[in-house]
C-alpha cells in the first residue's frame, strides 16, 4: 500500500468531502469553501474565498449570526464544539435551505485562536419530512379529540 503524507491525506478529505467545510479568519472572512460547500450552496470558492458569509446567512438572522461569531472570537469558545446546530442558509440562487453544522475552533501552534472551521450537512429533506410528520401528527391529533369528544355527547 502506498504511503502519502498527512498532509495530503487531510487535503483530500477536505477536497473530496460531500459535506460542506468551511473556514473562516476571526473578522469572519472565508479563507477556505471546498467542493462539498460549492454543491451545498452553489457558490464556487473563487465567489466566497475572501469575503464574508453573508452570502450564505439569511438577511434577518444575520445580526445574531454576528453576535454570536464575535462572541465566540472573543472568548475562542463555542458550545457547537460538541451540539450540532441547526440553522436555515440560502443558496446562490436565492433558495432557503436548512444546515447542520459543528464547528472546530483552529489555532496556531502558539495556541492562537485563527478562526472557526465550519463542517456542515444540507439536511432541508429531513427538515421538509419531519415538518410534514408534525403537521399529519397535529391533524390526527385534532382528529382523535373531535371523536373523543363526539363519543362523550
Amino acid at each position: 500500500m502506498e504511503t502519502h503524507s498527512h498532509e495530503w491525506l487531510c487535503r483530500q478529505i477536505v477536497d473530496n468531502a460531500s459535506d460542506a467545510i468551511i473556514f473562516a479568519d476571526i473578522e469572519g472572512i472565508v479563507r477556505l469553501w471546498n467542493a462539498g460547500a460549492e454543491k451545498i450552496f452553489g457558490f464556487r470558492a473563487d465567489e466566497m474565498v475572501g469575503k464574508p458569509m453573508d452570502a450564505i446567512i439569511p438577511e434577518n438572522l444575520r445580526e445574531r449570526h454576528w453576535k454570536g461569531y464575535h462572541e465566540a472570537m472573543r472568548t475562542g469558545r463555542t458550545q457547537y464544539d460538541r451540539d450540532i446546530l441547526a440553522v436555515p442558509a440560502l443558496r446562490k440562487d436565492g433558495t432557503r435551505i436548512s444546515i447542520e453544522f459543528t464547528i472546530v475552533m483552529i489555532r496556531d501552534d502558539g495556541g492562537k485562536l485563527l478562526g472557526p472551521a465550519a463542517i456542515l450537512r444540507d439536511v432541508t429533506t429531513k427538515w421538509n419530512q419531519t415538518k410534514e410528520l408534525r403537521k399529519r401528527l397535529a391533524e390526527l391529533e385534532a382528529q382523535v379529540a373531535k371523536l373523543a369528544g363526539t363519543a362523550k355527547s
